[in-house]
């Protein structure tokens, strides 16, 4: 993710990599964001917010505590920290901090690599006007972003956050019944894929209702109702929602963890 990100920031324009740096203990891994970013690398916290006025927090939630614990004692008021760590609450960022620390929770999703992340974000109590403003401008430029109270995010996680991997799941079931059904398997994938993405863009760009936009496609006696029929029988939009139900849940625990 934080790699997603780091590419999506300068492919927009907004920052060089030279603006960048990131830090990492496995050096495996700041090799491969050196090679994917273009940017520099440590094996240390603390140089990082010697660099940098705005941090990025991208990590898994139980590495949280350890990373502020390094930073702390050289976060100052010039600082924003803005997290994507699933879960993790405002309230636990600033105690890890300190009272008074700028502070952004956020959650995007890996699209933000090709411009096309879906964003939330909430501000802490002593973020500023213009920590809200750069948040809004960093990921509206990889993407769609809004900002929200934060008691939304645990939701937002369940839908966008983990919601590329239930499309991804649905694009292979589209190409495999597309291979079932005669077709090449690249032809089956790249067609399901572009079905996704087109359909997306219907609902984003005519702001029609997804059920109005289906029974547009389904015509009295047609072919799309049988395969709509089959859907409805296997419980896609039932398990669709105790998914994102599931995955939101999920981050409330990490969160309280």
């Amino acid at each position: 993710m934080a790699t997603a990100l780091a590419r999506g920031f300068i492919r927009a324009g907004l920052l060089a990599a030279g603006d960048v740096i990131a830090s990492d203990p496995s050096e495996a891994a700041r090799v491969a964001f050196a090679k994917e970013v273009g940017a520099k690398t440590t094996a240390s916290n603390p140089e990082v917010a010697k660099f940098a006025d705005v941090l990025v927090l991208a990590v898994k939630p139980d590495q949280v505590g350890g990373v502020l614990a390094d930073v702390r004692n050289h976060f100052t008021g010039k600082h924003c920290l803005i997290s994507i760590a699933a879960g993790v609450p405002l309230a636990k960022l600033e105690a890890g901090l300190g009272a008074g620390a700028r502070l952004i929770r956020v959650m995007p999703n890996t699209p933000a690599l090709v411009g096309a992340s879906a964003t939330a974000f909430a501000l802490g109590k002593s973020a500023l006007l213009e920590d809200g403003e750069l948040a809004q401008k960093l990921f509206s430029a990889v993407g769609l972003a809004f900002k929200v109270k934060e008691s939304l995010l645990d939701a937002v996680t369940g839908l966008s956050g983990s919601g590329p991997a239930y499309v991804y799941l649905f694009i292979e079931g589209l190409s495999d019944g597309g291979v079932a059904a005669g077709l090449p398997r690249d032809i089956a994938t790249r067609l399901a894929a572009q079905t996704v993405l087109g359909s997306a863009k219907m609902v984003l760009e005519t702001g029609l209702h997804p059920g109005v936009l289906k029974d547009m496609v389904t015509s009295p006696g047609g072919t799309t109702i049988e395969g709509v029929h089959e859907l409805e029988q296997g419980g896609v939009r039932g398990t669709l929602i105790s998914a994102v139900r599931a995955a939101a849940d999920k981050s409330k625990k990490l969160g309280q963890g």
